[in-house]
């Protein structure tokens, strides 16, 4: 089992990437169905079907991201033959997390095997809208800061998380009636490096309550609680 994914909107409805399958459930009527499924090629019949999984923030809580080996996948959970959109060759190697902007339709960001981060339009899949190779290592964990969503998180093998800024291409950016020194976003590019672990950094979530305070999670079971620097908070909120 790779992920337990509750429905966005829908609380008796959730999905569980297993043994290469997306599969849903409604709690309320105990029931599943089986809405994709990924078979390996003969040339990757090791490699896990799908990565991981999760649902979109957006088009009506009718799709759900998959990774499989270096690609994205959207299937569409209203007609299981049906993959919405796809994103071939995302990473040079193997995806490993994804995260969707819950504050621009259409975006994603995507960690993998490369040591790349990067935020990607669903409806251009054949170029990234913006790209960073700041980790040396396998990145695990993406996250976009739910109320800033130009704020990016990522964790890594190389011990390090990283606040990474994409400015350019948050919904923040698009205030385009606001005075320039009003617009709230800072320059696109790695903004801090948080070196306190010791260990390869497979975990990174951002509070739920106050978003310049996130958690991460080493392989040697320690778990950080750290804030955005204050030169970062005050630039986006004043």
């Amino acid at each position: 089992m790779k992920t337990v994914e509750f429905h966005p909107s829908q609380k008796n409805t959730l999905a569980c990437v297993v043994d290469g399958k997306v599969v849903i459930f409604d709690r309320a009527e105990s029931q599943t169905r089986v809405v994709a499924e990924a078979a390996a090629s003969n040339a990757q019949k090791n490699s896990p079907s799908f990565t991981t999984g999760k649902w979109s923030h957006h088009h009506q809580g009718h799709q759900f991201f998959t990774l499989h080996d270096c690609n994205v996948r959207s299937f569409d959970i209203r007609d299981t033959q049906h993959c919405a959109w796809s994103i071939e060759d995302a990473h040079n190697q193997l995806v490993r997390d994804l995260d969707c902007n819950p504050n621009k339709q259409c975006h994603i960001v995507t960690g993998g095997d490369d040591g790349a981060v990067k935020v990607w339009d669903c409806r251009m899949p054949k170029e990234a809208v913006f790209s960073r190779n700041d980790h040396a290592h396998w990145v695990w964990a993406v996250r976009f800061n739910t109320f800033h969503d130009q704020l990016i998180l990522s964790s890594s093998s190389d011990c390090k998380v990283l606040l990474t800024c994409a400015g350019s291409v948050s919904s923040e950016a698009s205030t385009d009636a606001l005075p320039e020194e009003r617009r709230r976003v800072l320059s696109d590019g790695l903004l801090q490096t948080f070196d306190q672990h010791e260990d390869s950094v497979y975990c990174v979530e951002w509070s739920n309550v106050d978003p310049w305070i996130f958690a991460s999670l080493s392989y040697d079971g320690r778990v950080l609680i750290s804030k955005v620097p204050k030169q970062y908070k005050y630039q986006i909120i004043l």
